[in-house]
């Protein structure tokens, strides 16, 4: 068996769609190759990309998932990364909220600096041998609830091959033509019509989804729920840990947004006074317009019970957000109590109120901010 290197990322250079496609050619001549690789690559021009069209023609569109981008995207409002880190084909990295001061609009912004600063006072009330720098970081994740999902506050870089990058860009004109009156949906519209212009860059002719799929975040029916070797449960949670939950790619999210009329708001259980819940909820209220995270949304989580345990994994930690461990922790209960499978049940009741640092041969070099003994009954 021989290994080599026959293309890589270079950074700083920006691939040519024609060479991508000339690449994808040559991945595609694999499949009935008379001789060897080096034969293909030095074919012309010309037989290359007429098996280029064939493919294309064809919906055999696997190939040109061998041609891969780096973008950087700035000015991003999260319910766009949201849609981006949904389809699951990626890799990326995005500017944390949990530990940079966001720039917001002048609303929203005079709302999260008076939280960032308010939570600070009431976290070190309840725990006052915090460290500061600790104390800040748990500040601004909370505050950083009232950010609407539109805000164009963060950045992130975002790998996507040639295939996925057309397929994400013909989703998005998909969505934006099709016809709503729903507030949410006539808000992202333009965003996801500038998305799909950025990706122009990219777009091949004919290189569009064959399957009938759509962007997968939305859901388009109810899910029921089912606790198995496989597992569909349905919950209440915010945008952000909704978008927490995405990066553990092999599981599957949808989401629906409540009317205005109707909706709930996350309130973190530091806030033990009733006149801080009524100005955090006040507060809420005043942006419910915006969407801000802190927005409670209809999320259905399916995948399987080994899938969901990796999650366990990352997420039964005092280093994780709040809400996302306790969620978490929640459906792990729920699946071990509902599941009838015997094997399945006693899999997941070895996790049963267990915390990360004890699972498996997982060492953590980075001690808790509240101690391991405070994973599940923190405030923070």
């Amino acid at each position: 068996m021989r290994l080599r290197t026959v293309a890589s990322t270079k950074p700083g250079f920006c691939l040519p769609v024609e060479d991508a496609l000339l690449f994808s050619g040559h991945c595609a001549g694999i499949c009935y190759m008379p001789d060897d690789f080096d034969a293909i690559l030095n074919e012309s021009a010309t037989r290359t990309m007429g098996r280029v069209n064939g493919t294309i023609g064809s919906g055999h569109h696997s190939v040109s998932g061998n041609p891969s981008y780096n973008f950087v995207l700035e000015g991003v409002p999260k319910i766009i990364a949201m849609i981006l880190n949904n389809e699951h084909d990626y890799n990326t990295s995005e500017k944390s909220a949990r530990y940079t001061i966001m720039e917001t609009s002048d609303e929203e912004q005079v709302i999260y600096e008076k939280w960032s600063e308010k939570l600070k006072g009431i976290i070190l009330a309840e725990y006052p041998t915090l460290d500061a720098a600790i104390v800040k970081k748990l500040a601004l994740e909370n505050a950083r609830y009232f950010i609407s999902v539109f805000t164009p506050a963060t950045t992130m870089e975002h790998c996507l091959d040639l295939r996925q990058a057309n397929y994400i860009r013909n989703f998005c004109l998909d969505f934006v033509a099709k016809k709503t009156n729903d507030p949410f949906e006539v808000k992202l519209k333009p965003w996801l019509a500038e998305l799909a212009s950025l990706l122009e860059i990219i777009a091949v002719d004919g290189m569009v989804d064959n399957k009938g799929r759509k962007l997968s975040l939305f859901a388009d029916r109810s899910r029921e729920e089912l606790f198995d070797e496989c597992y569909s449960i349905n919950y209440k949670g915010t945008f952000a840990q909704l978008a927490q939950a995405q990066r553990h790619r092999t599981l599957w999210y949808e989401m629906t947004v409540p009317d205005l009329d109707y909706c709930e708001f996350y309130v973190p259980p530091i806030l033990s006074k009733q006149e801080d819940i009524d100005e955090w909820l006040a507060d809420m209220i005043s942006l419910k317009e915006n969407y801000p995270q802190g927005m409670l949304i209809n999320i259905n989580e399916r995948g399987t019970a080994e899938m969901f345990l990796l999650k366990c994994h990352e997420r039964l930690c005092g280093a994780a957000q709040l809400e996302i461990c306790t969620r978490t922790s929640a459906t792990l209960n729920r699946y071990a109590l509902e599941c009838k499978n015997y094997d399945v049940r006693e899999m997941l009741r070895q996790y049963y109120g267990r915390r990360k640092c004890t699972l498996g041969s997982y060492r953590c070099n980075r001690p808790c901010p509240l101690g391991p003994s405070h994973v599940f009954d923190r405030k923070i």
